[in-house]
């Protein structure tokens, strides 16, 4: 197989089927087939969609993949292989008159043909290191935006209430004292201020505390969770904290690296990968990405967006006060209220980002005193022309199954808070690096949230209104504006745009 075959018989199924508009097919498929045939690494950025179903690049790869004589593996989440399965490969097995054997794992190691693996078990057995994937075998990961959480949460420990009981069991001698160095524990982790988010870093006391336990069961058998935790407790770059439940008067404790590149460049060298996401980073080279999942120089692509097809109207009034200033709440009520009233007659869903908790519920119920039922805090079960107030997560979570809005208003950038305490503990190893904390994690985060929350939008070319007007007056503004292109911007409401 080689990349003009590949191009010649893509480019013939494309005219032969209804398939997604995506202008790069051929450019991806001889990338992957490219990657294959000599066994070389590519990194490939295809922007975000909609959602899974709405992916059309993926019988780029797929076409490669089939047309490959030698066995190779497919990691995709669990929806995407279960459509893969059911749909896509049975349609191309069936015009290219093949039939390439298809595995799912588990299978036997030394198997032929094409091995799906779910995302998931695929970390899980690179991580532990087992043998239940082979080595060398050509890879194509899909969907890799969120690889890096997702190794570090692969990676977290845990110790929750029911641990100690566990560990009083085991050694029943020296129960009282487990006792009281909990109750110690307890009593120096409760004195920590209340947060929204619920949990707090370990300062330097309830470290100690927990090196004396440490201490005393070193050099004996101690439950699995226990030997874990100390494990990992005991590595460089540890982030480490409690999450407080005071109303139940517990808490548990997480031990997990900050740095997760280490772990994952030992992962990639083990086969040749060609690694698929949305939205990794700016830079065509991906610097920041690769640096942070431990990906050394390889051959990396991205993908323009259709201009003619994805366009977004941007609106970005230049007057509003800064976020962090008394007048920007009602401000931005009133941006909201006036952007809902001269959209009356637009028909469809508008959704209203918020992530700041007190002023969602704030903006939802004055919204829901002048327009009613239609205004729905975190719901998925809308009216035809609902108004959806949210935060980020929950957008993040339904978007995909939800109508395309015509309006995403935004009232703040989702830069991560420095009042969470897991942030800042992140930005602390940062400094401690002599790293640039705000360009490596800060901005990174809020530009790839930023890009799949716009997905939607772009397929119906609606408006996004953005109320954050450091956009505009900070040094990152024009980075904020290079991911949501492309677009035609202004800084007044005209209501052509919305009617």
């Amino acid at each position: 197989m080689n990349e003009v075959e590949v191009h010649n018989s893509l480019l013939c199924f494309l005219r032969s089927h209804s398939l997604s508009p995506w202008p790069h097919h051929l450019t991806m498929g001889r990338l992957v087939a490219r990657a294959l045939r000599l066994e070389r690494s590519a990194l490939i950025q295809t922007g975000f969609f909609p959602s899974d179903r709405d992916r059309g690049y993926r019988v780029s790869y797929l076409m490669p993949l089939l047309m490959w004589p030698k066995p190779a593996i497919l990691v995709t989440s669990a929806s995407v292989q279960k459509y893969l399965l059911e749909v896509e490969i049975p349609r191309l097995q069936e015009w290219l008159e093949t039939q390439k054997p298809i595995h799912i794992y588990p299978c036997a190691v030394d198997f032929e043909g094409l091995l799906f693996v779910e995302s998931q078990f695929w970390l899980k057995e690179r991580l532990s290191g087992s043998n239940g994937l082979p080595s060398g075998v050509p890879t194509i990961i899909d969907d890799v935006d969120d690889w890096e959480k997702w190794t570090r949460d692969r990676l977290t420990t845990c110790l929750k209430p029911v641990d100690w009981h566990d560990l009083m069991v085991m050694f029943p001698d020296r129960s009282a004292l487990i006792r009281d160095t909990r109750v110690q524990l307890t009593r120096a982790i409760f004195q920590h201020p209340p947060n929204p988010y619920q949990c707090c870093l370990l300062a330097a006391l309830e470290q100690e505390i927990l090196h004396r336990i440490e201490q005393l069961f070193c050099t004996q058998d101690i439950p699995s969770a226990w030997r874990n935790f100390w494990q990992q407790w005991q590595g460089e770059g540890q982030l480490k904290w409690a999450e407080i439940s005071r109303s139940q008067g517990s808490f548990s404790l997480y031990c997990a690296p900050v740095d997760v590149a280490g772990v994952l460049g030992k992962i990639w060298l083990q086969q040749p990968v060609v690694l698929i996401g949305g939205a990794l980073d700016l830079d065509v080279k991906a610097p920041i990405y690769r640096e942070g999942v431990g990906i050394p120089e390889i051959t990396c692509v991205k993908f323009s967006r259709d201009r003619h097809n994805e366009l977004i109207q941007l609106y970005v009034p230049n007057r509003l006060p800064l976020p962090n200033t008394p007048q920007f709440q009602a401000a931005v009520i009133d941006e909201i209220r006036t952007l809902l009233n001269i959209s009356k007659s637009v028909s469809g869903l508008a959704v209203l980002i918020i992530g700041d908790v007190p002023l969602k519920a704030q903006v939802g119920a004055i919204l829901a005193s002048e327009f009613g039922s239609r205004v729905q805090v975190e719901k998925s079960d809308l009216d035809r022309n609902g108004i959806l107030v949210t935060g980020w997560e929950f957008w993040r979570e339904y978007q995909g199954k939800l109508p395309n809005p015509y309006l995403l208003a935004i009232a703040t950038l989702p830069l991560p808070s420095l009042e969470n305490p897991l942030v800042a503990g992140r930005v602390a190893y940062y400094k401690e690096q002599r790293k640039d904390w705000f360009r490596l994690y800060l901005l990174p985060e809020a530009l790839n949230q930023l890009q799949r929350a716009i997905a939607t939008v772009r397929e119906r070319q609606g408006v996004v209104a953005l109320f954050d007007t450091r956009v505009l007056h900070r040094s990152y503004g024009n980075q904020i504006l290079a991911a949501l292109s492309p677009l035609a911007r202004i800084d007044y409401l005209d209501a052509t745009w919305l009617t």
